[in-house]
C-alpha cells in the first residue's frame, strides 16, 4: 500500500506576501490644504471680487491660503450685514457639507486673496479618511461656533466702544499662538460700523481715541496694539 507524503511547507511561505503599495505615503494636512490635488485647486482673487455669492450652488469648501476674505449677507429689502472677515487658515462655504445646497453668504476678497477650493465630495471623502484633517477642522468648527456666541453676547450686552475694539482684537488674531498680525487687512470704517452694529461716525470717534491713547495707530493701515485689551477688560 502506497503512503502518501506530506510535503512540509517552510512557515515563511504560507505568510501572505505584502503588496507592493502596502506602505503609502503619511497624509499631511498641511500638503493637502497648501497644494492643488485630485478634486481641490488653487486659486487667487482680487480685491473686491467674489469667491462666491448668496444664493449659488453650494459645491465647494474654500480654504484660505493667503488675503482676507468679508462674509455679507443680504436681506429681502436689500439691506447687507457684515457677518465675519476670514483670515489665512480660515474655512468657508462649509455648509454644503450639512446637505446645504446654496450659500448662505457672499464672500468676497478684501485684499488679492490665494484660496484652496476644495470640491464637496473631495472635502467629505478626506474628512472621512484622514483623521489629522478632521480634527482640524472639527477644531476649527467649535471655535467657529464659540465665536458667534460670544459675538452675541458682545451684541447685547457690550457698549460700542468694547464692540469696536473686540473687533480689532480679533482682526488681529490676538490670542492665536504663533498668529498675532499687528498690521490688519485693509479694512474701511464703513465695514467695521457694519460688524459691529454701529455708524461709521461712531466708529471714526473711537478710532481717533484708540490713536489718541496709543492703542492702535492708523494711516491707512491699522496697526493694532495688545495694550487695546484694556478697553475690552475695562468695566
Amino acid at each position: 500500500m502506497a503512503h502518501s507524503v506530506r510535503r512540509r511547507v517552510p512557515p515563511k511561505l504560507l505568510r501572505s506576501p505584502k503588496k507592493a503599495d502596502s506602505k503609502s505615503p503619511a497624509f499631511d494636512v498641511k500638503v493637502f490644504l497648501d497644494s492643488a490635488g485630485l478634486g481641490r485647486k488653487v486659486a487667487e482673487f482680487r480685491k473686491g471680487e467674489a469667491v462666491f455669492s448668496q444664493g449659488n450652488s453650494a459645491t465647494h469648501v474654500i480654504y484660505i491660503q493667503a488675503g482676507s476674505l468679508k462674509l455679507t449677507v443680504v436681506n429681502e429689502t436689500g439691506k447687507e450685514a457684515v457677518v465675519a472677515i476670514l483670515s489665512p487658515g480660515d474655512f468657508a462655504g462649509e455648509g454644503c457639507l450639512t446637505g446645504r445646497s446654496r450659500y448662505m453668504v457672499t464672500a468676497t476678497a478684501i485684499a488679492r486673496t490665494t484660496v484652496l477650493v476644495i470640491e464637496k465630495d473631495e472635502m467629505i471623502r478626506a474628512l472621512h479618511r484622514e483623521h489629522e484633517l478632521s480634527d482640524r477642522f472639527i477644531a476649527y468648527m467649535l471655535a467657529r461656533n464659540t465665536r458667534v456666541q460670544e459675538d452675541l453676547v458682545d451684541q447685547l450686552f457690550n457698549s460700542t466702544e468694547k464692540r469696536l475694539a473686540r473687533t480689532l482684537l480679533l482682526l488681529a488674531r490676538y490670542g492665536k499662538q504663533g498668529h498675532t498680525q499687528e498690521v490688519l487687512p485693509k479694512i474701511s470704517q464703513e465695514t467695521l460700523a457694519e460688524m459691529i452694529g454701529t455708524t461709521r461716525a461712531r466708529v471714526n470717534v473711537f478710532m481717533n481715541k484708540f490713536r489718541k491713547l496709543g492703542f492702535i495707530k492708523y494711516n491707512g493701515e491699522i496697526h493694532v496694539n495688545k495694550s487695546l485689551l484694556r478697553v475690552v477688560l475695562h468695566d
